[in-house]
């Protein structure tokens, strides 16, 4: 296992012991006023858990992405992630990224530098497609620990 392995480890076990605090009473809750419930926000990072686990898999295999980025609003409708049961729901993110951190585990240190294109977006490598989907987990997280 990398270092970057352990610390994406690291980083979603802290998202994960923040997220099940959130109580079941604001899950039907926006986060603010015409924004996504904390179901919604929820089920948004099971679908990009969903996108960048196809996204590491392939950069690692194959030592390149190339992709496009998706429809997130579209995506979590299609899903119906606000007819769900709370309880439903953090236990599919718990099983995603369980998944997601054994793909992370596997993946040697010499492809982290696999190039990575979404779209016509510039360029990055792999590692920073890991690290900044950590950072993206813990952006959300701010949305579903905010007052309502």
């Amino acid at each position: 296992m990398t270092e970057l392995a352990q610390e994406f480890r690291t980083g979603l076990d802290d998202v994960h012991r923040a997220l099940i605090s959130v109580p079941e009473g604001l899950a039907d809750v926006p986060w603010r006023e015409g924004g996504w419930t904390r179901k919604q926000i929820v089920g948004h990072l099971l679908d990009s858990a969903t996108n960048n686990r196809q996204r590491f898999v392939r950069a690692a295999s194959e030592g390149f992405f190339n992709g496009r980025n998706y429809e997130q609003d579209a995506w979590v409708a299609a899903h119906g992630y606000a007819e769900q049961t709370w309880e439903t729901l953090l236990g599919w993110w718990e099983a995603e990224h369980e998944i997601l951190m054994a793909v992370v585990d596997r993946i040697p240190e010499e492809r982290l530098e696999a190039p990575c294109v979404m779209d016509a977006d510039a360029p990055v490598t792999l590692r920073f497609l890991i690290e900044d989907y950590v950072t993206h987990q813990q952006w959300h997280l701010k949305q579903l620990l905010a007052p309502s």
